[in-house]
C-alpha cells in the first residue's frame, strides 16, 4: 500500500509496535519498540500494533543499486519522465525492505544513460521528485578513469550535487586494443551511444592513449573530491595491485572485488568490501568471477548490495541464515551505514531514523517504514495496520 503525496502516511506516525522478534545487539528478542517524529523512541508512543509472528528489522541500507535503468528507460532509448521514473522506483525500494537507496549512475564515454548528460538530467530529477518519495535515494557517480580532460567538470558536479560517494572504473576494452581486435559488443555500444561503430571505436583508441596521464589526473581529483568529504571506493579491482593502486588514490572502498586475493588485501589493509547480493542468491557470480558467499564465511564483507536486482538483499540475508532469525541481516543494513558513516540508521536504537523492515510469518518483506512513515504494506501486517 503506496501514500499519495499529500496523505496523512507521508508525515512520521507514532506507533509502538508489539508481539513480534526485533533485531537487537544480541539478536533477536521479543520486546516492542516504539517510533516517534520519525525517529524510535525510547518509550511507548500512538497506538499499540500487534504483530505476532512478524520480525522488526533495521531498513535496508542499499549503497550500490543500477536497477533504476528500468524504471527510468521502460524501453531502449525511451526516457522521458525521470521524476514519475524515480515515483515507480520507489514504490519498488519500499517493496524490498528498502530504506536507503544509492543510485549508481554513471559518468562515462559510454553513452546512452551512462553518459554526462544523462547524470545531470537524473541529478535535477531526483532533486525535483524527492517530496514525492518515501526512501531516501542519494547519488553515487561512476567516473570512467580516462575521461581526464572532464575531471574538473565532474567535481563541479559532485559539489553542486552534494554527492557523497564515488567510484572509479575503467570499462575500456584494454586487453582487446592491445592485440590489435575490433572490441567485443563494438557496434551495439557505438548505437547505444548514438555514434556510428566507425566513431565508437576512434573514440576508445583516444581514451586508452591517455594512459599514462590517468594516474595523475586522478590523485588530483581524488584530493579535490576528498577535501569536500567524498567517500571514494574502485570498482572491480582485478587483482591486489589494482587495489594497492586506487588505496594510494584515497579510494578506501573496494567494490565487487574479481578476485578473492584482492578481497583479502584490501581487508588486511583495513578498506571496506562491497559485495553484490545477487552472487549470494544464486550461489556464485554469473559473469564467472568469486563467490561471494565465500568471502562471508571468512569474514571479509562489510557490505551486500542490490546491484542488478532489489530483491536481493533481503533474499541474500535469507540465504545466509538459513534457520530464520537475524542472521547475515547486519551486512545489508548496520554494515552499509558504517561503510558510508551514516551513524543514524542500519540499527533499531533509541534516537536512530525509525527505518525498519517488517518481515510476516513467512520471512518476506510485508511492510517498510522509512523515518516513521509507512512507505510499503500488504499481507497481515496492512491488516494490523489498516485493520
Amino acid at each position: 500500500m503506496r501514500a499519495g503525496r499529500d496523505a496523512p502516511l507521508m508525515r512520521p506516525l507514532d506507533m509502538t509496535f508489539a508481539g513480534a522478534l526485533v533485531a537487537g545487539p544480541s539478536g533477536l528478542e521479543p520486546r516492542p519498540l516504539a517510533i516517534a517524529g520519525g525517529v524510535i523512541a525510547d518509550a511507548p508512543a500512538g497506538r499499540e500494533i500487534r504483530l505476532e509472528g512478524c520480525t522488526l528489522l533495521p531498513g535496508i541500507v542499499d549503497l550500490h543499486g543500477d536497477g533504476f535503468e528500468r524504471h527510468l528507460a521502460p524501453r531502449r532509448g525511451l526516457v522521458s519522465d525521470l521524476a514519475r521514473g524515480l515515483v515507480a522506483l520507489d514504490a519498488e525500494l519500499a517493496a524490498s525492505g528498502i530504506t536507503t537507496a544509492v543510485l549508481a549512475q554513471f559518468w562515462s564515454w559510454e553513452g546512452g544513460m551512462r553518459s554526462p548528460d544523462f547524470a545531470r538530467r537524473l541529478a535535477a530529477a531526483l532533486e525535483e521528485a524527492r517530496p514525492r518519495l518515501l526512501t531516501e535515494m542519494v547519488l553515487q557517480l561512476r567516473l570512467e578513469t580516462h575521461l581526464t580532460d572532464q575531471f574538473g567538470e565532474v567535481a563541479d558536479f559532485v559539489e553542486r550535487h552534494r554527492i557523497g560517494y564515488a567510484v572509479y572504473n575503467d570499462h575500456l576494452p584494454h586487453a582487446a586494443l592491445r592485440k590489435g581486435r575490433t572490441p567485443p559488443r563494438l557496434t551495439g555500444q557505438a548505437l547505444k551511444s548514438g555514434r556510428s561503430p566507425e566513431a565508437h571505436l576512434a573514440l576508445i583508441r583516444e581514451l586508452a592513449a591517455r594512459d599514462p596521464e590517468v594516474p595523475g589526473a586522478l590523485a588530483e581529483l581524488s584530493a579535490r573530491l576528498g577535501a569536500m568529504g567524498v567517500r571514494l571506493g574502485s570498482h572491480d579491482d582485478p587483482d591486489p595491485a589494482r587495489r594497492a593502486q586506487m588505496r594510494a588514490l584515497g579510494c578506501g572502498i573496494a567494490e565487487f572485488p574479481e578476485t578473492m586475493e584482492a578481497v583479502r588485501a584490501a581487508k588486511a589493509a583495513g578498506d571496506a568490501v562491497i559485495l553484490g547480493a545477487p552472487n549470494v542468491v544464486r550461489g556464485g557470480s554469473h559473469a564467472g568471477k568469486m563467490d561471494a558467499r565465500a568471502a562471508v564465511a571468512e569474514g571479509l564483507c562489510d557490505a551486500l548490495v542490490s546491484d542488478y536486482h532489489y530483491p536481493a538483499p533481503s533474499a541474500a540475508a535469507a540465504a545466509l541464515a538459513p534457520g530464520g532469525g537475524a542472521g547475515a541481516w547486519h551486512l545489508v543494513s548496520e554494515g552499509p551505514a558504517r561503510v558510508m558513516g551514516w551513524s543514524d540508521r542500519g540499527r533499531l536504537a533509541p534516537g536512530l531514523r525509525a527505518d525498519l523492515a517488517i518481515l510476516g510469518p513467512s520471512g518476506d518483506v510485508e511492510a517498510t517504514v522509512s523515518a516513521g512513515r509507512i512507505a510499503f504494506a500488504r499481507g497481515a501486517v496492512a491488516a494490523a495496520l489498516f485493520g
